[in-house]
């Protein structure tokens, strides 16, 4: 098998929740040797879970919501927390694919001394901390440069590491709102600060563009040997995507609202439910010939003559009336019907999808987008897999993602070289370890 993009290539990694592990992730699939560094008595919240070990009533089935935490978010296999819930936790599990997992305590000088001689073989080191947190650890770039000249040392807090606002700390929902998100991502009517949870666009938006600068500090390296800071504001790398947004305000002196499924220039736009429960269809329609499809299609009924919807104008302006009327005839269809029925006559529609019609759709399925992956507490399940397709360097899920501490004896002797003596010593002193101490 040709060799990864990034094989030879050793990343250390601190990183919580979604934005960090997504990104280093990326890094994993291209081949990278990735190191998650873990702690054996600080449990991280959202990573390995919400807390160690939750008690079952907080564990919902899928969909549900309790004690207002996010129900998607606290998935365990099966609905259950288990002996070891840090192992079955989903969300970490999905993201912690093709790496590993050591456990070191940072706040004792033992631990910075194995952290440092695991710096000093690696190329990368990646957290996405709030600042405070490897400063007060005392393992900031410039004292990890002093280990390893040429480290890239990439760091990505929510608001960046200067400003007035830098030790702010924030998770995504924070970050949705301060960049103006949350107030066009609604439903209209609605008041801005009701949004929906679990979309939380600016983490995958930081992952991605970490792993991307990381594979730039790289190649700068490469052809000048010398390593960098890189600086990440999560909340900046996001802000670019929302630029129409902007450039509205900017041009025109107009704030955006939320159009919820609408368009404010074409008509009918939306989704529509089907029949079923919890079953919707997507449709839009931006012209006369897309409008004379959907009339077609469901058996022009008297109504679509009416000339409030003659035009588009027309049909913008009355869209809630027209929208009860499409949704009587969607009413009577499965949405998958309804898609095939409004394509044939050239009408853009599509079922929305839930994970169900996800892990069964043909062309993903074709692609092989799914992969089956063999974890050695949760069992085989099918997982997200690459997010291209490389034709010299297939990519693919190597390994699964790490129990707690699963590589401690491959890290800590193998690659930094400690002896059978230090290993004992510093487990007996809780140094390192692994998850019997949480």
């Amino acid at each position: 098998m040709a060799r990864l993009p990034l094989a030879g290539v050793r990343v250390s990694v601190i990183s919580v929740v979604l934005a960090g592990p997504f990104g280093s992730m990326l890094l994993g699939d291209l081949g990278a040797e990735v190191i998650r560094v873990e702690s054996i008595h600080h449990f991280p919240s959202i990573t390995r879970g919400y807390m160690p070990r939750p008690p079952q009533f907080i564990v919902p089935t899928t969909g549900e919501k309790s004690d207002g935490l996010s129900g998607g978010l606290q998935t365990y296999l099966d609905h259950e927390a288990g002996e070891r819930p840090w192992n079955r936790f989903a969300l970490f599990n999905v993201q912690a694919r093709n790496k590993l997992s050591c456990c070191i305590d940072l706040t004792k000088p033992e631990g910075k001394d194995v952290f440092r001689r695991l710096i000093q073989v690696s190329d990368v080191f990646y957290e996405n901390n709030a600042p405070q947190v490897m400063e007060n650890l005392g393992l900031t770039y410039e004292v990890l440069k002093e280990w390893k000249p040429d480290i890239i040392y990439l760091r990505m807090p929510g608001l960046g590491l200067t400003g007035p606002h830098r030790d702010f700390p924030g998770f995504g929902a924070q970050l949705d709102a301060l960049g103006g998100h949350m107030l066009v991502r609604g439903y209209p009517g609605r008041d801005a600060t009701y949004t929906t949870g679990e979309i939380y666009h600016c983490d995958a938006c930081a992952g991605a563009t970490a792993a991307f600068a990381v594979l730039c500090a790289l190649h700068f390296r490469n052809r000048t040997g010398n390593g960098q800071l890189i600086d990440l504001s999560q909340i900046e790398s996001f802000i670019p995507q929302l630029g129409e947004i902007f450039m509205d305000f900017t041009m025109n002196q107009r704030s955006q609202t939320s159009f919820g499924n609408r368009s404010p220039f074409a008509a009918p736009q939306g989704c529509y439910r089907c029949r079923g429960e919890d079953r919707w269809i997507a449709i839009s329609v931006t012209s006369d010939e897309e409008w004379e499809g959907i009339c077609r299609a469901i058996g022009n009924p008297p109504w679509v003559k009416e000339e409030r919807f003659t035009t588009n104008l027309s049909r913008v302006n009355n869209q809630d009336e027209l929208d009860e009327l499409i949704e009587k005839w969607t009413l009577e269809q499965d949405n998958y019907e309804a898609m095939y029925i409004l394509q044939q006559e050239g009408v853009p529609a599509g079922p929305v999808m839930d994970q169900r019609d996800a892990y069964h759709d043909p062309q993903l399925r074709a692609r092989g987008f799914f992969e089956e992956v063999a974890h050695p507490e949760t069992g085989i399940h099918s997982y997200p897999g690459m997010l291209c397709k490389m034709s010299k360097t297939p990519l693919s899920i190597r390994r699964p993602a790490p129990c707690l501490g699963e590589h401690n004896e491959y890290v800590f002797k193998e690659i930094i070289g400690l002896s059978e003596e230090e290993m004992v010593k510093l487990e007996k002193e809780l140094v390192i370890g692994g998850d019997a101490y949480i």
